[in-house]
């Protein structure tokens, strides 16, 4: 059965996903490194749901498989993420070490929200302007260095307000 395609890819879009597909044939993970490279090209760096369909069609898989991998990796957005992305770990040992305090102190200098709400668990926020992205992991597998947040990718151990606050105005220009 064909997958129906909800809106027409861009042709060049066609064109990079088709020239993956084709380079990863045959290659164990080959639909992980599809989706991350389809996922790293777009500019706000997610995976809309017509490129899904379109990697589904292309390489054969179910759509319905395709979503259950998208899903259950965090690496994968399914809605636009903002330029900088900034993930606070939520693990045991740096929830006991502050990153309850961290997330809520981030939150509010960047407007998320009121500050008598709690934050839930897991949380992904993009901020309005689309300059940040604000998410929470279950757990980064640093617990030595708790608190743990990685902003932009960059893992940092140990850290306080005022030292995520500096990381947060040198990647966006925008003081938090």
């Amino acid at each position: 059965m064909k997958a129906m395609i909800s809106e027409p890819l861009a042709v060049p879009e066609q064109e990079y996903i088709d020239k993956l597909v084709a380079s990863q044939r045959g290659r164990p993970g080959s639909l992980l490194s599809i989706l991350e490279k389809a996922q790293e090209r777009n500019p706000r760096k997610f995976l809309p749901r017509e490129t899904l369909e379109y990697i589904a069609l292309r390489t054969g898989t179910a759509l319905a498989r395709i979503f259950s991998v998208v899903t259950f990796y965090a690496l994968f957005n399914l809605e636009p993420q903002g330029k900088n992305t900034i993930c606070i770990c939520r693990g045991t040992a740096c929830h006991t070490r502050g990153s309850r305090e961290l997330l809520q102190s981030l939150m509010f200098k960047l407007g998320f929200h009121n500050p008598e709400e709690e934050p839930g668990d897991k949380i992904a926020l993009n901020t309005p302007d689309g300059n940040y992205t604000i998410r929470t992991v279950a757990c980064f597998g640093q617990c030595a260095l708790a608190p743990v947040v990685e902003v932009d990718h960059s893992i940092f151990g140990h850290m306080n307000e005022q030292t995520l606050h500096r990381e947060v105005e040198q990647i966006g220009g925008r003081k938090a």
